[in-house]
């Protein structure tokens, strides 16, 4: 697809949906299944899940061997950064890959926290995930220091001025999230960074909900660590980390005695990584790269996004349209589609009915979304929902369909209209 045709034409959504052997699963009544759980984690491309495999059969070794099989696992992690660099728009060297984004945020908090002295204060917000709330809430505990939250507007949206009114001299840290992921609520990146800056504070990002949806570039945001996971945009269970480089370089990182020092983001890395899912990673970036237009990774990626934000747009436009006709039924939070206001996950209140329930009687119906808090607690908590039940969630990504949309909104209205949740 050449970029003129991107531009006109958009994503042929049907001939990627075929790359995803997931995608053909069909209910017992032979309707197709709508996956609109994204948000919790998105399918894999057949290319994803053969890089794995190829890896294991043919090039599976530790590394920093003298032999063949060794220094072709060199190869591929050392391919996995630079290109991890260009997909979040930073420096390849400062790359970190780990078990998981909240494991990797844990492990670079506490190295962080080794330089913060008692009184220092840590931000967060109500819009974030666990993962970038919780390892500031443990390391205060153990180094004195003071966590201040900031609060939302009605519409769930990011109170600005009360994060000016928490700022001081005293601030370290500043961690938020691009994108709820239980509402969708974008966030202004560059203006919170800038904010942090004006204070001497780290701009500290959770891009996890974010990078299915837009694309990363940690210049442009001004942000000083950015994490992420591979598994939310078509890849394997693995997280990912930029940190600048004079943090990667200089932060007491905890690790062996033996192990390495460079390149400055290895430094984080604790242990054997997972070689296969770092394959994955590369297969997954190059499959998003394939939507776009050009030879040059960044330039596929960037049409890449910009074609898949155009979709998503459709489709979140198509689901306010027809949601507005139920009855009983909301959106938490922006009620507007438009894209540069959130993206395409919605936490969806159904009167009178569990979450669970819903999602119960929904995923019987082959249409997959998800309940709970989604470890958005502290947003569940300004929502003044109990955390346990916490909203319904469903969430679009490119290879989504209006069709989807469709078979939720009727399966919604079949279940308010008849009560048939808790069956």
């Amino acid at each position: 697809m050449t970029e003129q045709q991107l531009r006109r034409g958009g994503l042929d959504v049907t001939a990627l949906r075929r790359r995803f052997s997931s995608l053909s699963r069909v209910t017992a009544d032979g309707h197709p299944v709508a996956y609109l759980d994204g948000p919790g984690g998105t399918q894999v491309p057949e290319s994803v899940i053969e890089e794995m495999s190829a890896y294991l059969r043919s090039a599976n070794s530790n590394i920093e061997g003298e032999y063949e099989l060794s220094v072709e696992t060199d190869r591929i992690i050392e391919r996995a950064r630079s290109m991890a660099g260009v997909f979040v728009g930073g420096d390849p060297d400062c790359i970190s890959f780990g078990q998981n984004m909240t494991t990797l945020n844990f492990n670079l908090s506490r190295a962080l926290g080794r330089t913060l002295r008692p009184g220092d204060e840590i931000i967060t917000t109500a819009l974030d995930h666990e993962a970038n709330v919780s390892p500031w809430l443990l390391l205060a505990q153990d180094r004195d220091l003071v966590v201040r939250q900031v609060g939302l507007r009605e519409d769930l949206t990011l109170d600005m001025d009360d994060l000016r009114a928490k700022l001081s001299d005293r601030t370290r840290v500043v961690a938020f999230s691009l994108t709820s992921n239980a509402v969708g609520t974008l966030t202004p990146a560059r203006e919170i960074s800038d904010l942090a800056h004006s204070v001497g504070a780290l701009a500290w990002v959770d891009a996890v909900a974010y990078a299915p949806h837009r694309r990363i570039d940690v210049s442009a945001m001004g942000c000083d660590v950015l994490l992420c996971s591979p598994y939310k945009f078509f890849g394997p269970h693995l997280g990912m980390a930029w940190i600048r480089r004079d943090l990667a370089e200089s932060l007491p990182a905890e690790r062996v005695r033996p192990a390495g020092q460079e390149p400055p983001g290895h430094r984080f890395e604790t242990g054997t990584l997972s070689h296969e899912a770092i394959a994955g990673f590369i297969a997954a970036v190059e499959y998003v790269a394939s939507l776009g237009a050009g030879d040059d990774l960044r330039l596929a990626l960037d049409t890449a996004y910009q074609a898949i934000e155009d979709h998503e747009s459709e489709l979140a436009h198509h689901f306010m349209r027809q949601f507005t006709g139920l009855n009983g039924v909301r959106v938490a939070g922006v009620a507007s589609p438009d894209a540069e206001r959130r993206v395409g996950t919605f936490g969806i209140v159904v009167d009178g009915m569990e979450p669970a329930a819903v999602a119960r009687a929904l995923g019987r119906a082959g249409v997959y979304t998800w309940n709970g808090s989604f470890y958005a607690q502290n947003l569940m908590e300004h929502l003044g929902m109990d955390v346990e039940r916490g909203l319904l969630r469903a969430g679009m990504v490119h290879y989504n369909t209006t069709q989807d949309i469709d078979r939720l909104i009727c399966e919604l209205d079949r279940i308010v209209t008849s009560g048939t949740s808790s069956a």
